[in-house]
């Protein structure tokens, strides 16, 4: 995965036509291996007068899909659109948001083997973009080479294995995206919002991470006081008689109100070569409503250099009103000097 930066002007996007095809270079060859997908002007190719399920047939037709292929994955594409009550409707009827989700949607189920993307990350809300990354992050694992653009270089440093830094189409510096994200920030007085952890080794990769309520079902939204589940499934390709696999949660200026990790239970987990998976379980979590993040780390047992650490990827809303202004919302009880108990709404 290449993340490119660089500010307006740069050249990213023409770089992304060069490799698309779009254009051809004045100098030089571009050499691509593989089906090419694209994530640019995201619905730009629908037509008003269709419905959804038809621009969805044109779409994944383009992508490189035949109708049969499209239909067997029709279902897929527009439950992750979560447009399964519009699908039918003309897509002028929908939104911008509803428009780049299905487009979203149909590009990443075309199984690209090489995906262009250039700042698709305004589709929908936070929950929707955090199941984005994690289709991005799933086609990577399975093979498929992603240049991605993005203003965002703190995005571009946590999810990258290299970056390129462009200013006027020269190369600036490439290589390991903290490397470069830190000379482009010094360049511009910049202040990338960086992950509190260093470089991956990449030995151990997290694959997927889930939010689980007490039956098991996937959430993105509690109530304060609610059970929760963590599910960690990661690839090993190394073997170890232990690791640490950590948890915390923060909010979106990086304070973080939980953190724990196995190592602290007394727990000895030992990593083979392969897939597998950890579950963390909280049996409730008193934290106040409003918009947290859960993270989620994979450490060797020295606490070295971390193998893998997803950072602000997995959002999680508690609901719940917040009248004390405080982050903690444990069960409590007033009562009064007679002794006649007062209430106060909490689990």
């Amino acid at each position: 995965m290449l993340g490119i930066i660089g500010k307006n002007g740069a050249g990213k996007s023409t770089l992304l036509q060069l490799v698309g095809g779009v254009g051809q270079p004045d100098e030089g060859r571009v050499k691509v291996r593989g089906r090419i997908g694209a994530l640019l002007d995201l619905g730009a190719s629908f037509h008003p007068d269709l419905s959804g399920r038809e621009n969805l047939f044109v779409s994944a037709v383009i992508g490189g899909l035949t109708r049969r292929e499209a239909a067997r994955r029709f279902d897929q594409i527009v439950e992750f659109a979560q447009l399964e009550s519009f699908i039918d409707n003309p897509t002028r009827t929908y939104s911008t948001g509803m428009q780049m989700r299905l487009a979203f949607s149909v590009a990443v189920h075309s199984n690209p083997e090489v995906l262009l993307v250039d700042e698709f990350l305004s589709v929908g809300d936070q929950a929707f973009q955090s199941k984005c990354l994690d289709r991005i992050a799933q086609l990577r694992s399975n093979g498929c080479a992603i240049v991605w653009i993005s203003h965002n270089v703190k995005q571009v440093q946590d999810f990258c294995d290299t970056a390129l830094w462009l200013n006027q189409g020269e190369i600036m510096a490439q290589g390991d995206p903290t490397e470069v994200v830190a000379a482009y920030s010094t360049k511009f007085n910049a202040r990338p919002t960086a992950a509190p952890v260093r470089s991956c080794t990449g030995e151990v990769k997290i694959r997927g991470v889930r939010l689980l309520d007490r039956r098991d079902r996937l959430v993105t939204e509690i109530q304060a006081g609610d059970a929760i589940g963590v599910e960690i499934e990661y690839a090993s390709q190394v073997r170890s008689d232990n690791s640490i696999f950590l948890v915390n949660i923060s909010t979106a200026d990086g304070q973080i109100y939980l953190n724990t990790h196995s190592q602290a239970a007394g727990l000895t987990l030992p990593l083979v070569p392969g897939i597998r998976k950890t579950k963390l379980n909280l049996a409730r979590l008193d934290l106040s409503g409003g918009q947290y993040y859960v993270n989620v780390g994979i450490f060797p047992a020295d606490w070295g250099q971390p193998h893998d650490y997803h950072w602000q990827r997995h959002p999680l809303v508690i609901q719940g009103s917040n009248p004390e202004k405080s982050i903690l919302h444990p069960p409590r009880q007033w009562e009064t000097n007679v002794g006649s108990p007062l209430s106060i709404e909490g689990q």
